[in-house]
């Protein structure tokens, strides 16, 4: 008799046409965020469940951003387990760009493409059918599991994860697993916080031939950011266990997430994402604008990071600094025993181990972390991801299915 794991392996190689079929047709579904109407990716979704008899609920305090939550329990006490992946994608601004068109969902060469194909539709479309699979041996397990599919994750809006973490505990859960695109070599374990300021300069502005008239506003926003660079020298100092992961993991950290990687997740980084000043060349701009993207490493807070800012802008009087976002870094343990079910899982499929790292961008999985349950994502490489031709191979989203489904399999029978 086949065990159950072996069952559950059976039934994905026959439904690869069933899972590329869904696949492709969430990806052709549009959700851009913005606007963040998800209402045609949503439908995709609920259809399927109800095809499958699977109770779900539709949770939207935003009309155009609903969120799908089912769940079930196996009647036997055990851990709750909860699949988190979001169905709002990045917008296209570039779609004359794109080889295969940006909401084909098209296979070529063994790829399927458009947006949201890695982020996130390959993870969620993982966590969908996790959840339809256990279901169907739903007495073989322990425990509960849930699946939250959720929409505003792309602004770090309020309607999506944000809304069913403050307003339903019951998504909560004992453990978060995710898959944002995250590399098959590595797992995260943890994210770089954020910090959005938005700096303003005021000067009395002049004629470009009178610069002794008045200060620039543009000038005095160039020096601002050569000094604002100087962040990227504060020290940190984060847990043991984060750095010893990290530094096993410089090489994987920089195949999944690129060359020079591996140096700056533990850094923080500062990016001037907006500049605005000057209405004509000839006039000395009397206003500019910036908005300020710094991130922060596990080992440091947004207070440090402001006092920092504030001992700056004491030197620039004509500068005034409203703060716009601030996400705080989050982590949870690299050895707990999802990360070694991951690992384990991985190993035996594909022959070699994901190291545990810290992701440079950030994803929902935070949310969970915040309120101190454990959240790990194992996805597809980010190939294309805020940019054109973004794809996943088939051969990488059938191994992202077969991880998750394996793995919320060993740990809700354990």
């Amino acid at each position: 008799m086949a065990s159950a794991r072996d069952q559950l392996l059976a039934w994905i190689d026959q439904d690869k046409d069933v899972l590329l079929d869904f696949f492709s047709k969430f990806v052709q579904a549009k959700s851009p965020n913005p606007p963040g109407d998800t209402l045609v990716a949503v439908a995709h979704i609920t259809g399927f469940l109800d095809k499958e008899k699977l109770t779900h609920r539709v949770i939207a305090p935003n009309k155009i951003m609903p969120n799908i939550v089912a769940s079930f329990d196996s009647g036997k006490p055990g851990k709750h387990l909860v699949l988190n992946g979001h169905i709002d994608v990045f917008p296209v601004a570039d779609e004359e760009r794109w080889k295969n068109g940006a909401w084909s969902g098209k296979v070529v060469d063994g790829k399927l493409y458009g947006r949201g194909s890695s982020d996130m539709k390959c993870g969620t479309t993982a966590s969908i059918f996790t959840y339809r699979y256990l279901h169907r041996i739903k007495d073989q397990l322990k425990g509960k599991l849930t699946l939250t599919c959720v929409s505003d994750e792309e602004t770090f809006g309020p309607w999506g994860a944000r809304y069913l973490m403050e307003h339903h505990p019951e998504v909560h859960g004992d453990c978060c697993l995710n898959g944002e695109p995250s590399s098959p070599h590595t797992l995260r374990f943890g994210e770089k916080g954020l910090l959005w300021l938005e700096f303003s300069i005021a000067t009395r502005g002049s004629h470009g031939a009178y610069p002794h008239a008045s200060e620039s506003a543009s000038k005095i926003g160039a020096k601002l950011t050569a000094d604002l660079e100087k962040l990227t020298d504060i020290p940190i100092k984060a847990p043991d266990n984060v750095m010893g992961a990290l530094r096993a993991a410089r090489t994987e950290i920089e195949i999944a997430q690129g060359v020079g990687s591996a140096d700056i997740v533990p850094k923080v980084t500062v990016n001037i994402g907006v500049v605005e000043a000057g209405i004509k060349v000839n006039m000395t701009p009397s206003k500019a604008r910036m908005e300020v993207d710094i991130r922060l490493p596990v080992g440091i807070t947004a207070d440090v990071v402001l006092a920092e800012v504030n001992k700056i802008l004491a030197r620039y009087p004509q500068v005034t600094m409203k703060q716009i976002n601030n996400n705080p870094p989050s982590w949870c343990d690299p050895g707990h025993e999802m990360v070694e079910i991951i690992r384990a899982n991985v190993r035996n499929l594909k022959g070699f181990e994901p190291k545990p790292v810290i992701s440079l961008g950030g994803t929902d999985a935070r949310l969970w972390r915040y309120i101190n349950v454990p959240a790990y994502v194992y996805g597809p490489p980010p190939t294309g991801m805020g940019s054109y031709d973004e794809h996943v191979e088939l051969d990488t989203f059938y191994h992202i299915v077969r991880t998750h489904v394996l793995s919320a399999y060993d740990y809700l029978t354990r």
